[in-house]
């Protein structure tokens, strides 16, 4: 015994002492010296720009004199570096300078994370990298299989039991589930066989590509974007049930105006999935997507919500064996409870058209008629059941307000859960212009169409929870608590809520059954994943929904603070090891996911440097045993963008630019990843169009010219034709479904006393841009028309709020009570004002998150932002006296060959909105961007004048941004006082938005009435109908016949000055289109008009 202790003491001594060695020095290779020297120049190889990251340290060397061969084992630090062929050459050059001479004609291999440094290099980057053949592939699907093979005897790995009493039960009682979820697993398999079998017996027609859902009548067509890929896409946590505080509440703290649960959302929703549904992918999401908090369902198990069938040659019927489908029994869910396993669905053969002529037959269709509760929009889903024979190409129709949209629903997938369609504007009430159709005509012979239920709108949460914990509801003294629903909209709930409302088993959103909705809530999202791929190509032998998902990505952003303004930057992480495996289903080694996280960090950190901050910080690429990265058997990533706890980086972060240059790197990355993965040239999506106008042409009809943009940052990105989408009415209604134009003008008929609107995209083989601006024009009828006003939309601008830091460092913020910033069309992560600015006012808890803590009061809702579709409410004030208009953007009106001449038109209405300077990132030394009087706008503005013009200028910061923004810009307030005649009095100038009128010369606006009593009011705080004016401007008149003609009725400050000299100008102080009514807005406009016509 004596011998053994001391054995064991000599190897511990031994291990120590080597260990000790290694650190410092291998003999004979490299000295301590040496060593460091060698470290510190790897490192400053591997580093790309600003990073923090693990340092650079040997772990081991082995030196092979007999073969002449070197191997370097360096610590995975080394692995968090991006890796390219040509630094992991210079990495073996600077190894080979600091070796002995001696040592120059060895072979030499650096291994880091137990991969040699060659294997981290993206296939992308490599191509002459030899890919895996069909044997290997072969041969790793059987080891897969083998290490996930489920022992009917032993249907859960035994583990030792540790901790305590209740941990040991809480381990025992999770084996105990995993056996049970085991046990269904195997005989869902036997089932799978079983399937698969009469899969294979049924005569298959060949349809081409079938993903799950095709949209048909889109006007252009995807051949090297994103088409027939899934994208399995989420954004990070979401609201969840505390069962020891048992209440619900976020995952995260608020913190400076958001939290994450609701931040990451903000890039999702509006940027980065448009940008993948544009590119062809179909995108499927464990959370709710749509905002609305209305949802309508209409079923087969409940005629009177709306559901009907008509009968053609084959009958619609009920499926007499295993007839699971949705149905809504119940205004709360609770425990277990499954809706698609509460009602049944429908099936019907499928009828060929083609198949024979001679024979009359006739099909059979499924309507869904919602009724509506509100007009706005809506996002539709299917549901339906999946059969052996189930048809490829079943035909859904969504019939809308804006038209008809076509889909091919592929029902071997996606069966028993919602199934995401689109998003569309529906009437309120019941209608056939809204309504969902299916038929069971089809390219397939023989097959089967299920009909289920359809969904309208997100609604509210309907999950109630409750404490389950015996020992936490002891701990209540075991009174009654009843279950609990959020009361909050469904799209700020975790996955795990929204996965149980949606049909899947217990096992994937509830491994916890019901004691843990924390874990429950992050784990359920791998789990959702595999459950989507099972029984596809990705992972065959998992039972499933059959959907072939391509890769998966968790969008998170992470925590940490620094106190001198600089970035936390980007953190990418994959996993290598999946329960004991480092091999996908496919066969792939799951190393590619490394390529994939790499590809995805690298365009954020580039694209990000190019456009916003050239040191903005690049983190590691973690191999971490991560939930969302390691449970997933797909190529996968977890992203942790930045961090929302350092207000550097959400400086940035809040700006909705920021947001869509990051959600279109990451598009990017995905398309590189899977080009090179899958062999196939991509092309990717071009950028809006620029320059848009709208005139009538010589023939009466809208003539549309715009110009593209082209991407600096990526050379494929060229249009290759354009889309124009046109709306007929106001701003309420719809645009259609879009016709294709090869160039960049389109000449449309149009009809007198008509508004139309028109937006533009740029479309190539690798997608469709998003939308340009909106322009509309309106034609008076022949003989009534007493003029045309050219309305220009100045109003470009979307950043984040205000914000501060003092010098001192020990305060700073966002200032939303002065400027809330600008949404890019809406914002659905703002939760209230930052109310802490201490920035050493530390985070003790979620409910006191310290410095950058905010207030929860908009939480749930939805904040507009700039719509870009202002022309139009300018636009029917002058239709309703009397005056036609046409519309032009800002690019367009300053172009000099753009072909807008301001001479041609009676008035020129210039909209400004909030527009103002502002810098990038908050900064001092942020790119300025949206001036509200650019030089060219200037000297445009001054030419009109010249030219006899009539004027009407309104915004929040007309004078301000002339005085302030552009430091001691003489030329700009001389423009200011000689060309628009006023002079800057004060930036924020009324709280109410109640505007009077003041005496003055100009009878259109003064008539001898009693003052004092509003005559116009605007919104200045946050609302649910337009942008808020915090800080209108005051301006004064500046020289003879300028006159102040309205004033704020709560300091009397000048509101509006109108000058009458050759020419004439109306500058109001606050943006027109955000006065309260319509009615208000129109009395305005005819003032003004007055005042051209009657004050000369």
């Amino acid at each position: 015994m004596r011998k053994r202790i001391f054995l064991t003491a000599a190897i511990v001594i031994l291990f120590v002492v080597g260990a000790k060695a290694q650190k410092f020095s291998f003999p004979p290779l490299f000295d301590s010296t040496t060593m460091v020297k060698l470290t510190d120049s790897l490192r400053t190889i591997l580093s790309d720009g600003v990073m923090r990251i693990s340092g650079i340290r040997i772990r081991n060397i082995e030196l092979d004199d007999r073969h002449q061969q070197i191997t370097l084992d360096f610590a995975p630090g080394m692995a968090e570096y991006p890796i390219r062929k040509g630094n992991a050459e210079k990495v073996i050059q600077t190894i080979r300078h600091f070796m002995p001479s001696r040592f120059n004609h060895y072979n030499l291999t650096v291994k880091t994370d137990n991969k040699e440094l060659e294997e981290l290099i993206p296939a992308y980057y490599d191509p002459a990298r030899i890919s895996y053949d069909n044997k290997v592939l072969k041969e790793n699907r059987k080891e897969y299989q083998r290490a996930f093979e489920i022992n009917r005897k032993a249907p859960a790995r035994i583990q030792p039991k540790k901790g305590t009493p209740r941990e040991i039960a809480l381990q025992k009682k999770l084996e105990n589930r995993q056996a049970s979820i085991n046990m269904a697993k195997l005989e869902a398999q036997s089932r799978m066989k079983k399937d698969t079998k009469k899969r294979d017996r049924h005569q298959w027609p060949d349809l081409g590509p079938t993903p799950l859902v095709l949209r048909k009548n889109r006007p252009f067509e995807i051949t090297n974007g994103l088409q027939n890929r899934h994208i399995a896409l989420w954004h990070s946590h979401g609201l969840y049930y505390d069962q020891k505080l048992a209440r619900w509440e976020w995952q995260r703290a608020r913190l400076f105006q958001t939290v994450e649960d609701l931040y990451t959302m903000s890039y999702v929703l509006p940027f980065l999935t448009p940008m993948l549904e544009n590119a062809g992918a179909v995108v499927l999401m464990p959370r709710e997507r749509d905002t609305q908090v209305h949802e309508v369902i209409v079923d087969n198990d409940n005629p009177e919500s709306g559901y009907s069938e008509q009968a053609g040659t084959y009958m619609w019927r009920t499926d007499e064996e295993d007839n699971h489908g949705f149905a809504n029994k119940k205004e709360v869910y609770t425990h277990f409870d499954n809706p698609f396993r509460m009602g049944t669905y429908r099936r019907v053969v499928t009828h060929n058209p083609e198949l024979n002529k001679k024979v009359v037959m006739h099909p059979s269709s499924a309507e869904w008629i919602p009724n509506i509760p509100q007009t706005g929009q809506y996002s539709v889903y299917v549901s339906y059941a999946s059969l052996p024979v189930s048809a490829r190409d079943a035909r859904y129709t969504v019939h809308h307000k804006g038209g008809i949209e076509e889909y091919r629903v592929n029902q071997q997938m996606g069966g028993g859960t919602w199934i995401y369609l689109g998003t569309f504007t529906f009437d309120k009430g019941r209608n056939l212009s809204g309504r969902v159709t299916l038929t069971n005509e089809s390219g397939e012979v023989n097959a089967i169409i299920t009909a289920d239920a359809v969904k309208f709108g997100g609604g509210m949460g309907n999950i109630g929870r409750f404490v389950q914990d015996t020992a936490i509801l002891a701990s209540y003294g075991n009174i009654e608590i009843p279950p609990q629903v959020s009361n909050y909209p469904r799209f700020t709930e975790g996955a795990r809520y929204w996965l149980q409302w949606a049909g899947f088993a217990d096992s994937v959103y509830t491994y916890y059954e019901g004691e843990h909705d924390y874990i429950d809530d992050y784990s359920s999202r791998g789990r959702w994943v595999n459950t989507l791929a099972g029984g596809s190509a990705k992972h065959p032998d998992n039972p499933g929904l059959h959907i072939p998902v391509d890769l998966s990505l968790a969008f998170h952003t992470d925590a940490g603070v620094t106190l001198n303004d600089s970035i936390i930057g980007t953190l990418a992480i994959y996993t290598r090891d999946s329960d004991g495996t480092e091999l996908l289903p496919t066969g792939h080694n799951r190393l590619t996911s490394r390529d994939y996280t790499d590809l995805v960090q690298t365009q954020i950190v580039n694209d990000l440097r190019a456009l916003w901050n050239p040191d903005w910080t690049r983190r590691g690429i973690w191999n971490r045993s991560y939930s969302e990265s390691r449970s997933a058997q797909v190529p996968s990533m977890l992203l942790e963008l930045l961090s929302h706890q350092n207000f550097a980086d959400m400086r940035y972060g809040l700006d909705p630019l920021f947001r869509f240059t990051v959600s279109r790197a990451i598009y990017k990355g995905m398309l590189r990843y899977l080009s090179s993965t899958q062999d196939f040239e991509y092309i990717v999506q071009p950028l809006p169009v620029q320059s848009i106008a709208v005139d009538f042409s010589e023939n009466g009809k809208a003539l549309l010219t715009w110009k593209p943009t082209y991407d600096m940052l990526e050379p494929t990105a060229v249009p290759q034709g354009y889309v124009v989408y046109t709306r007929n009415g106001d701003e309420n209604q719809p645009f259609d479904q879009g016709v294709f134009y090869p160039g960049s003008q389109a000449e449309i008929p149009i009809r007198e006393g008509t508004h139309y609107s028109f937006r533009v995209t740029a479309v190539n083989r690798g997608g469709e841009s998003f939308p340009s601006e909106t322009v509309s024009l309106y034609k008076v009828p022949a003989g009534e028309e007493k003029g045309t006003v050219l309305i220009v939309n100045g109003f470009t601008r979307v950043s984040a709020p205000d914000s501060f830091a003092s010098k001192d460092t020990l305060f700073a913020g966002f200032q939303d009570q002065s400027d809330y910033g600008v949404p890019y069309l809406q914002d659905i992560s703002y939760i209230g004002s930052q109310y802490e600015f201490r920035r050493k006012n530390g985070w003790a808890d979620d409910d006191a998150p310290g410095f950058g803590a905010s207030n929860a009061d908009w939480e749930t809702k939805v904040i507009p932002g700039n719509t870009f579709d202002y022309t139009i409410i300018h636009g029917k004030s002058f239709a309703q006296a009397g005056y036609s208009y046409v519309s032009s953007s800002l690019q367009a009106f300053i172009d000099e060959d753009s072909g807008v001449d301001p001479r041609d038109f009676f008035a020129l209405d210039l909209i400004l909105g909030k527009q103002k300077q502002v810098r990038r990132g908050g900064t001092t030394y942020g790119t300025p961007v949206f001036k509200a009087f650019p030089e060219a706008l200037q000297i445009r503005l001054a030419q009109y004048a010249c030219q006899e013009g009539n004027m009407i200028i309104s915004g929040a910061h007309v004078a301000s941004d002339l005085w302030g923004t552009t430091g001691m810009d003489t030329l700009a307030r001389k423009f200011a006082m000689e060309t628009l005649n006023i002079r800057f009095r004060s930036d924020h100038a009324s709280k109410t938005g109640e505007i009077m009128v003041a005496p003055s010369p100009y009878t259109a606006f003064y008539k001898g009435e009693i003052l004092g009593d509003p005559v116009y009011s605007f919104r200045t705080g946050l609302n649910l109908t337009v942008y808020p004016v915090e800080s209108p401007d005051a301006l004064e008149p500046a020289g003879p016949g300028a006159y102040t003609i309205f004033r704020y009725r709560d300091n009397r400050l000048s509101a509006g000055v109108a000058y009458r000299g050759n020419y004439r100008v109306v500058t109001l102080g606050f943006p027109l289109e955000t006065l309260e009514t319509e009615e208000q807005q129109a009395r305005l406009v005819r003032e003004c008009l007055d005042f051209f016509n009657t004050d000369k």
